[in-house]
């Protein structure tokens, strides 16, 4: 249970306060010395449980009064939800790395043929976008049920240079803003950022980034997991690679300069060079950790094909904060209204 207005708790000091004034008051009164010729006279002329019927009423009001001030602070508690739609954003490095054959026939297509399979298991009201990222990211599919649209996106994939996983994240949470509008797009000034949801609540969207690499421009990856992790959106991370790596195979890029676009156009760009498995595996781990995800590694193309199928995928539903002040409100009332009763029943005024 987490609170809106947390300030309010330090009232929960006038509790023990209210108590210490109650004590001080009961010591405050003097006593009064009477002579009796036996003490067991004293004992029979007492009512039964004489010491509960004075102090209850006050601990009933002592409850009360916390309840009250407890409802101050507005506490709010998590509920799951279940949910027909779900959005999945695939992000996919598509940095020269990835024409790598040391998974065959190369990285970039044995993850082209995961990503395919994973799709065309996944439950007809669940949406999947697909966004591809080098230096930049760009979104070449937004999210949609038509399976052959996003199998078509994912084999017009072309390489770029360099790895922006910071920047995929915060593409891919702004493909999600576009179709969920309970989920804020991402923002560059940090004063601009929204409230963050309560702790644990989590929209029915997930983002998944498969990586051969570190990365080396853009948005640093924590501070963009930070933004989905204020948003709710769980990320979770694929590090895909051998350790050795291997020469590349002749592999497509937007342009020779490789800042081009990443689908369905431009030439061929053969290249040579040792790639090697260079996953920066604690960031993604921690991206991961941050968000509420799982990050997963995997150095053959049947690996891969395990962890999509392991995804959690079955598991999203919709987590709502719910503010239960009503319910201490409620309570506190009756205890109240109890504490009155018992008072005026056991020591009328009259």
């Amino acid at each position: 249970m987490t609170f809106l207005w947390p300030g309010f708790l330090y009232l929960l000091a006038l509790v023990p306060v209210t108590v210490g004034f109650y004590v001080w008051i009961l010591h405050r009164r003097r006593p009064y010395a009477v002579r009796y010729s036996s003490l067991s006279l004293v004992r029979n002329a007492l009512p039964p449980h004489s010491g509960i019927r004075r102090h209850l009423p006050f601990a009933l009001f002592t409850v009360a009064l916390a309840g009250l001030l407890i409802a101050l602070a507005r506490p709010v508690t998590v509920v799951a939800v279940p949910t027909a739609q779900a959005t999945i954003i695939l992000a996919i490095d598509v940095s020269r790395s990835m024409c790598s054959t040391d998974i065959a026939p190369t990285r970039l297509q044995a993850a082209e043929s995961a990503a395919t399979t994973f799709i065309r298991h996944q439950s007809a009201h669940t949406q999947i976008g697909i966004v591809a990222f080098a230096g930049f990211a760009e979104l070449i599919q937004p999210p949609t049920t038509d399976a052959d649209a996003l199998q078509a996106a994912i084999e017009s994939l072309l390489t770029g240079r360099r790895t922006g996983i910071g920047n995929a994240i915060l593409k891919s949470l702004d493909s999600i803003a576009e179709v969920d509008k309970a989920v804020a797009p991402s923002v560059v000034d940090p004063s601009d950022e929204p409230p963050p949801v309560a702790k644990g609540a989590y929209a029915p969207d997930i983002i998944v980034v498969l990586t051969d690499g570190a990365s080396n421009t853009g948005t640093s990856p924590l501070d963009a997991a930070q933004q989905a992790a204020d948003r709710g959106v769980r990320v979770y991370t694929i590090g895909f690679g051998t350790p050795n790596g291997s020469e590349t195979a002749s592999c497509q890029t937007s342009d020779p300069s490789g800042i081009g676009g990443f689908g369905g156009f431009g030439g061929g760009f053969g290249g040579g060079g040792l790639f090697r498995r260079g996953i920066d595996e604690l960031t993604l781990k921690n991206v991961a950790s941050l968000t509420g995800g799982a990050y997963y590694p995997a150095s053959s193309a049947a690996e891969l094909q395990h962890v999509f199928q392991n995804l959690p995928t079955y598991l999203i539903i919709k987590h709502e904060t719910s503010e239960v002040s009503a319910f201490f409100t409620a309570a506190a009332a009756i205890l109240a209204v109890a504490a009155i009763a018992l008072s005026l029943l056991w020591h009328p005024l009259l």
